[in-house]
């Protein structure tokens, strides 16, 4: 049966949720990376941002997780160019890199895929899962400083995301996951510091004494 969440813990996730939004305002860049996940609106937003001529060419990056092997079984990257196909993204315009297990190979695995195709941005824009956009802007300011980076995800409510993925503890599981990361990997040299603001430490702290434990490391 799936956990529902009080009052206070959605008040707690809401907070969170927040906080991984950068709230970068996007304008047209080089090249956009879509980061694999087990979320094919990312897939189906970078095709909206396609259309919409923020870029010419996409990288479609990941392989495969615990979380994605069984819906992406051919690996997050290959499912999420046939999604970007079949929403009129041309293939031309498509780039695919189905090694990267974790952000940073995401990063510089699609990095050194552009390399080798030839194209050497000045801009790129990571489009990835909402709650997920903080971590990827600072492993991309650590490991490609060198780029302007801009950040995006579909806009999306954390109430509208749920319904989208139909498991709302799940979703608070994964964004404490990805909240702890924010925290601990500057000092592991993967990302650039994120100061967290008090309130949002302590909804973390509240929501892993709740219980909401199983993606921290």
């Amino acid at each position: 049966m799936t956990r529902q969440l009080t009052d206070v813990e959605w008040q707690d996730a809401e907070l969170v949720w927040d906080f991984h939004q950068v709230h970068h305002e996007i304008s047209a860049c080089d090249v956009a990376i879509a980061l694999g996940c087990n979320d094919i609106g990312v897939a189906e937003y970078a095709a909206e941002l396609y259309h919409r001529g923020m870029f010419q060419t996409v990288v479609f990056t990941g392989a495969t997780s615990r979380d994605t092997a069984a819906v992406f079984p051919r690996g997050e990257a290959v499912h999420f160019r046939e999604r970007a196909l079949e929403l009129g993204v041309p293939d031309a315009a498509i780039l695919v890199e189905p090694e990267a297990a974790n952000t940073g190979a995401n990063i510089t695995l699609s990095r050194d895929l552009l390399i080798g195709a030839g194209l050497t941005p000045d801009s790129v824009l990571l489009i990835s899962m909402p709650y997920m956009e903080r971590r990827a802007f600072a492993t991309c300011r650590r490991l490609w400083p060198e780029v302007a980076v801009t950040c995006t995800s579909a806009p999306l409510t954390l109430e509208e995301y749920v319904k989208t993925i139909g498991d709302a503890a799940e979703v608070v599981d994964m964004m404490i996951g990805d909240l702890q990361r924010v925290m601990i990997y500057p000092e592991r040299g993967f990302a650039i510091d994120q100061p967290v603001p008090p309130a949002v430490a302590a909804a973390f702290d509240r929501l892993v004494a709740a219980g909401f434990n199983s993606r921290l490391l």
